[in-house]
């Protein structure tokens, strides 16, 4: 990043509001603990419950940020928004809507069941997302686990690892996904062989990442699929535009409608702690806090963004000069 620039753009209000209401926010919910760390996944257990970070990156490839944004921790269901993406744009919407639904289920992320039209409700359920992940094309588990690792990294704008440690907890105890994985054979949505579609679902579900590569990733779905930091083109429009509609609708677990009644802007979250949020043609956000509530949302995550979103106006259906001229102000092309 160019300092004379960052210099420069810090002068502008409205970025100097946006580090201040930031520090502000991190400040206030680092008191809260409630919620608890995630242990059904053995490694997921041993996260620092007071890891708190928010990044924001906007198209302009700005960053600003509070806490600890370069603690890792692993992608986890993030990473089904990212594995869509990489699915319609291998073999186009409506193969992939031929197998899964883009309808929000009302049943646990990790439910057994399937809709009467015999598919995933949405990609944003373990079901939908392992029938994604069998779609994902190449010779071997390594050349397909290599496709999704560039597509998470550029998205990054960095190169991402798998943690192996996670990625063993994750295979060892899998027992329920394994059980998903034999009935989407059943119904024919997994055309390979089950253990391989399975062990590659393991493996994305266990990339290290931060909360800044978070907020750049949401950044890069926000500047219609080009990461504003490299300028690397990492999906296309179209593939973008039905990420975010089913981030939007379905992206946050059994709080998805609540989600988008208070907070309003597409987002997909993880047990490992990460919220992925995307203000399409501005800005993304990423926070981490492994402290979940009943439904495997990050607590201080979703309380931030939702004074972030309030505070900014990002709802999509608000409406009021002061939400938009707060963004232009802030994000607008300078």
């Amino acid at each position: 990043m160019n300092h004379n620039n960052m210099q420069k753009r810090e002068e502008l209000p409205g970025h100097a509001h946006l580090r201040k209401t930031l520090d502000r926010l991190h400040k206030t919910y680092s008191a809260c603990h409630e919620g608890n760390v995630a242990t059904y996944i053995p490694e997921l257990a041993k996260a620092n419950p007071d890891h708190f970070g928010v990044a924001v990156v906007g198209i302009d490839g700005e960053i600003y940020e509070a806490g600890e944004t370069s603690a890792e921790f692993t992608i986890q269901s993030i990473s089904k928004a990212f594995v869509f993406g990489l699915a319609v744009e291998t073999h186009g919407r409506d193969a992939v809507l031929k197998r899964v639904g883009v309808e929000p289920s009302g049943d646990a992320f990790n439910s057994l069941e399937l809709r009467s039209s015999r598919k995933p409700f949405n990609p944003m359920i373990n079901a939908g997302a392992i029938t994604d992940t069998g779609m994902i094309t190449g010779a071997s588990v390594k050349e397909r686990m290599n496709k999704i690792l560039c597509l998470l990294s550029d998205a990054a704008g960095r190169e991402l690892r798998v943690d192996e440690g996670v990625y063993r907890s994750e295979k060892e105890t899998g027992h329920r996904n394994r059980a998903i994985g034999h009935l989407l054979k059943n119904v024919d949505l997994i055309d390979g062989e089950v253990d391989e579609v399975l062990d590659l679902y393991f493996q994305q579900c266990s990339v290290l990442l931060n909360a800044r590569d978070l907020a750049t990733m949401g950044a890069t779905l926000a500047n219609l699929g080009t990461n504003p930091v490299t300028g690397k083109e990492v999906l296309s429009f179209d593939s973008v535009r039905d990420v975010l509609s089913v981030m939007f609708t379905c992206g946050m677990y059994d709080f998805a409608g609540e989600w988008a009644f208070r907070v309003g802007i597409p987002a997909k979250s993880g047990v490992g702690g990460g919220i992925l949020a995307v203000i399409n043609r501005q800005l993304g956000i990423g926070t981490y806090s492994p402290r979940l509530d009943a439904m495997g949302n990050s607590v201080r995550g979703i309380r931030l963004c939702t004074d972030l979103a309030e505070e900014m106006g990002l709802h999509v259906f608000n409406f009021t000069n002061a939400g938009s001229s707060f963004i232009k102000a802030t994000f607008g092309k300078k």
